[in-house]
């Protein structure tokens, strides 16, 4: 199953995935952005300003394809990736209510519009329009499994980094 990953230690608040998706996805001045970028202050141990990049994360229980009352919402098997089909949707929002990162988006018309991870890109070999243009690396995608161990090391490393100099952990 293919899915994004952030790192928060990673990102600047560039904006750069956020218009990256629009581009690729071509969506107007007016339509909802797919991909967002939330920031926040944090105070401890020191001020310093975080940053957030949320879209649909593809999830392996989607709750929004369980809440689609008309099947418009679908997982392409081969690639776990949840996607829909516009002309299926009749805009009741069920599928905004149960999201846990409001990744449905409705568009004028509206019916529900959503992040496919750049399918179209993915069956060419490249990157999603918003990993691709992360110029911090914080974005990134590939198999679920992968990503977990690739997190899992990087987390037993700060540790092993921690234990060895407590002070130059981070």
């Amino acid at each position: 199953m293919i899915i994004f990953s952030f790192d928060g230690n990673r990102c600047s608040g560039c904006y750069a995935c956020v218009v990256a998706c629009q581009d690729q996805n071509e969506r107007l001045e007016d339509d909802p952005l797919f991909r967002q970028v939330s920031q926040w202050e944090e105070n401890s141990p020191s001020v310093r300003i975080r940053s957030i990049s949320i879209a649909c994360y593809h999830c392996g229980d989607a709750p929004c394809l369980m809440a689609c009352p008309t099947g418009a919402i679908f997982r392409y098997a081969e690639t776990g990736i949840v996607d829909v089909n516009r002309d299926l949707c009749v805009g009741c929002h069920s599928c905004e209510l149960v999201c846990p990162f409001a990744a449905p988006k409705f568009a004028v018309d509206g019916r529900m519009a959503k992040c496919d991870l750049c399918v179209s890109r993915i069956a060419h070999g490249m990157d999603p329009a918003c990993v691709h243009t992360c110029p911090t690396r914080a974005l990134t995608f590939g198999d679920a499994s992968a990503l977990s161990d690739a997190k899992a090391q990087q987390s037993g490393m700060r540790l092993l980094k921690a234990a060895v100099s407590p002070n130059k952990a981070r």
